[in-house]
């Protein structure tokens, strides 16, 4: 378990170096007093740990950019990999004060040793494309969906995968996994979404590929507020949700969703230790009393379908 005695703690990424898992999170002051306000406070605290049980705090990873800096009001999700020359990249959500923080971007950080990180450029590297993607637009949805960013390699090409939505069919049925390619990690194209519209959910968060027992996976998390009402009624607690395809780019149908029992674990990552995949996550989120501290790893398994426990 990861817990703070002065901050909150909730969504989380990981990295393992050969010999330590590296955790890097969202954390805020509990000083803040109202729960609601870390939002709008992060920092990217880091964590490290032999067993991703006992974890002994470090140096924190990224703080915000001044004004009138991409991330100047927000440092938020993202993920990490090695590149091929050996340097780590972290790739992260950023949100302007230009915007008021509405309009969500990513952009990276590099790193020879994970703890010590330097800003990539000025700019961000990627951000919502308005032939594929959801806008901001205050009649349909509460910002520009462009975050929690997922990078990973396949067949040689880099990709990265983010919390977005499509720009057709219902409210809580245009959640995707945003997508775009890199063969450098520096400039991205950026592509149609991976999933379909009409998924039954009105966002994707949190958004994981990686092959867990042999079997290419999809994990993401929703709030049951966010849930088409159909999904609702399968799933009232919302949570965490996952699904198969034939390939780390799927095809993954989010309608075909497996719900990992667990009411109140969201945002978690699937990490692996010697050999056994677990889920990491933070409790009691996001529409319950929040705990604002990392659960102890559950043990899981592939059933096929989706992520189950083992």
């Amino acid at each position: 378990m990861l817990k703070l005695v002065d901050s909150w703690v909730w969504d989380s990424w990981y990295a393992f170096d050969g010999e330590m898992h590296h955790a890097f999170y969202l954390k805020a002051s509990r000083a803040l007093g109202d729960v609601n306000r870390r939002h709008r406070h992060p920092f990217i605290g880091h964590a490290v740990s032999k067993d991703l049980t006992h974890w002994t705090v470090v140096q924190d990873a990224i703080a915000i950019g001044d004004v009138p800096a991409w991330d100047s009001w927000t440092t938020w999700t993202g993920s990490v990999v090695r590149g091929h020359d050996g340097k780590w990249w972290m790739f992260y959500t950023g949100t302007s004060r230009a915007d008021s923080g509405e309009e969500q971007r990513v952009g990276a950080a590099t790193s020879d040793d994970l703890m010590n990180w330097t800003k990539v450029g000025t700019n961000p590297l990627t951000e919502a494309d308005p032939r594929w993607y959801e806008m901001l637009d205050f009649a349909k949805w509460h910002d520009q969906a462009w975050r929690d960013p997922w990078v990973f390699e396949h067949d040689g090409t880099w990709h990265m995968l983010v919390t977005a939505r499509g720009i057709t069919g219902q409210k809580y049925g245009r959640g995707v996994a945003g997508h775009a390619i890199s063969k450098d990690l520096k400039n991205w194209e950026l592509l149609p979404p991976l999933t379909e519209t009409e998924s039954g959910f009105g966002q994707m968060e949190v958004i994981q590929v990686c092959e867990i027992d042999g079997t290419p996976t999809m994990l993401w998390c929703c709030g049951p507020k966010e849930l088409t009402s159909e999904m609702r009624e399968k799933f009232p607690h919302g949570g965490m949700f996952s699904t198969t395809g034939e390939s780390l780019l799927g095809p993954f149908d989010p309608n075909q969703a497996v719900w990992f029992p667990h009411e109140t674990l969201y945002a978690a990552r699937a990490v692996k230790h010697e050999g056994q995949w677990y889920l990491i996550g933070f409790i009691h989120g996001p529409d319950h009393d929040f705990g604002g501290y990392l659960c102890d790893p559950i043990p899981i398994r592939n059933n096929g379908k989706g992520v189950i426990p083992a």
